[in-house]
């Protein structure tokens, strides 16, 4: 005769039960974890890198024939570059990641910003901004101290402040529109004090209006290096009337980031020298 035992049924019903909340515990956990999987080690941002993803990619090429100067930007992903290629294909000017936040110089920086200068072009460094690390005078004092300095030799560029979305978070970390201007003004202005010039700012018309309301602060003193892909530059961001430099595309030959300088060889070589 079968011996019963009270309430196994019933446990076996939370058993049960408490396998599939497990279950499902887990299926709800997935996107997170997706999605910090996405989030790059720190240093890793470069020029442009939500671009795409934020204001889209047409494919489409500059078109029009007025006067620009085809240059490229670079940073650690792009390793070894092969100079003499993009030199031969007519790329004449170079802009070289050299500093994140103040955690971070580029590895491969010697080999690219010497290197494309070396083969004949302009060359320049650009710092990727993080501006919920630290402040923007010591991020620019880093800078400076780390491959972003300028000298007259007619060869080298001033350097660029890279200020789009956060790659490791919020997309203004964590900043109010004034923050963010603030934050950018004093990065600008101590890189100034350092070098004697004013910076490049490299920013997308999206990313800027979202980030800084849209500010006029910086128009009549920094050149604007504009972020778009596609067949026009599209709207600027406010006091700028027009861009110095615009990055159209992340899929160009030798090196993904090509650019187009507003101008032909000797407007290069007029920034460069101040």
């Amino acid at each position: 005769m079968p011996v019963h035992r009270p309430g196994t049924s019933g446990r076996t019903r939370f058993g049960v039960a408490g396998i599939l909340l497990a279950a499902l515990s887990l299926l709800f956990t997935l996107p997170s974890a997706a999605q910090a999987a996405d989030v790059p080690a720190r240093g890793e941002a470069h020029m442009g890198m939500g671009v795409a993803a934020h204001d889209g990619d047409t494919g489409q090429g500059p078109v029009g024939r007025v006067t620009q100067t085809e240059g490229v930007d670079v940073s650690s992903h792009q390793g070894n570059v092969a100079w003499s290629t993009l030199w031969s294909s007519g790329v004449k000017w170079a802009y070289t990641k050299a500093t994140e936040g103040t955690y971070y110089t580029n590895p491969y920086f010697a080999q690219q910003y010497n290197g494309s200068y070396n083969v004949g072009m302009i060359r320049g460094s650009y710092h990727f901004a993080t501006p919920d690390t630290t402040s923007g005078v010591v991020q620019a004092n880093y800078f400076v101290d780390h491959g972003g300095g300028w000298s007259k030799d007619g060869k080298t560029l001033p350097g660029v402040l890279d200020i789009e979305w956060n790659p490791y978070g919020a997309a203004c970390y964590g900043k109010t529109a004034a923050g963010m201007v603030t934050w950018i003004r004093d990065f600008v202005n101590q890189y100034k004090a350092r070098t004697g010039r004013d910076a490049v700012i490299y920013t997308a018309t999206s990313w800027w209006t979202q980030c800084t309301g849209n500010s006029a602060a910086f128009g009549s003193t920094n050149p604007l290096w504009i972020a778009r892909y596609a067949s026009t530059v599209g709207t600027l961001p406010a006091g700028w009337g027009v861009q110095t430099i615009w990055q159209y595309t992340s899929t160009g030959p030798t090196v993904g980031d090509h650019n187009k300088f507003n101008g032909a060889l000797d407007r290069v070589q007029a920034l460069a020298n101040g």
